[in-house]
């Protein structure tokens, strides 16, 4: 599933080529994708509507959308004042989008298409099925069930060293189970949460509330460099919306993880063995010299 970083990267790139369009039309062909209005409402509703960012909630891709004929300086500014609407996508475990031309095939498991006024497609695609796409009013954005659940942003101001001492000191969780409750902390997901335990040296199996202070202090570091690191080096994947699978992987993919998907190899820190166990239903990996209880 698409973490924190790489839905940040599908931002980016969807940013750079549907901003300012005006989207068409749209036409659903997996109806139950966009409950509870149905293929004619959410069509009525999103036809004519001018792409005005695209942004970022937790895991959440947000479109901004508004009616408006002319686009002002301040793009955003009508939509975030309460007069537009906000597509949410959740890409889940398949979900990707692809930007088509015209002449080109849909793809597989393309479940949605919206036709752009530059004569391209914007196109949804997601093999199992399990992607969200929901349009809301923009003033209900805050209120609506997945996004008013979500812990701070990890580069807000919200998520200082005193929310996690607090976050963690309430928990009777494993620390490895606790890091991949959005709720509690938003983007790291089961890779995230491996790679930033082991930066920390601290074990995954640990109970929340037992970790000391410096330890907590060590962790948030870690949880802001590991994310700023898969951000900046786009290392887990290249987004590339003309790309057949929607992205590619970047060549320093394997490399960017020290634990991850590494069991029997040696630990880039010390040279033991990268351990693997089932825990809450994922595979948690991490060195048990680095990182002992």
């Amino acid at each position: 599933m698409p973490e924190l970083p790489e839905v940040e990267h599908v931002v980016r790139a969807l940013r750079r080529v549907i901003v300012r369009r005006r989207i068409v039309a749209a036409e659903i062909r997996l109806p139950k994708l966009v409950p509870p209005e149905g293929k004619a409402a959410f069509n009525r509703k999103i036809k004519g509507c001018r792409i005005i960012g695209v942004r970022r909630r937790g895991k959440f891709i947000l479109i901004d959308l508004d009616r408006a004929r002319r686009l002002s300086h301040g793009r955003a500014a009508r939509t975030r004042s309460g007069s537009g609407s906000v597509l949410i996508v959740h890409l889940r475990m398949t979900g990707k989008f692809r930007y088509l031309t015209v002449d080109e095939d849909l793809p597989r498991y393309a479940h949605v298409v919206f036709y752009l006024d530059n004569n391209r497609r914007l196109v949804f695609c997601d093999q199992r099925q399990f992607g969200v796409m929901k349009l809301v009013p923009y003033t209900r954005l805050a209120d609506t069930k997945g996004i008013r659940e979500l812990a701070p942003e990890p580069f807000s101001d919200e998520f200082g060293l005193s929310y996690l001492k607090e976050t963690l000191a309430r928990s009777q969780r494993s620390l490895k189970t606790l890091l991949s409750d959005q709720t509690k902390v938003l983007g790291l997901g089961n890779i995230y949460a491996s790679e930033a335990l082991f930066r920390a040296r601290i074990n995954p199996f640990k109970i929340a509330a037992t970790l000391s202070p410096k330890r907590v202090a060590q962790l948030h570091q870690a949880i802001r460099e590991v994310l700023s690191d898969a951000l900046s080096d786009g290392s887990a994947l290249r987004v590339n919306l003309t790309h057949p699978d929607g992205f590619s992987y970047g060549e320093a993919f394997e490399d960017f993880w020290h634990v991850y998907d590494r069991e029997g190899e040696s630990c880039v820190r010390c040279g033991a063995k990268i351990k693997r166990e089932t825990h809450g239903g994922r595979s948690t990996y991490w060195c048990p010299r680095c990182q002992r209880r």
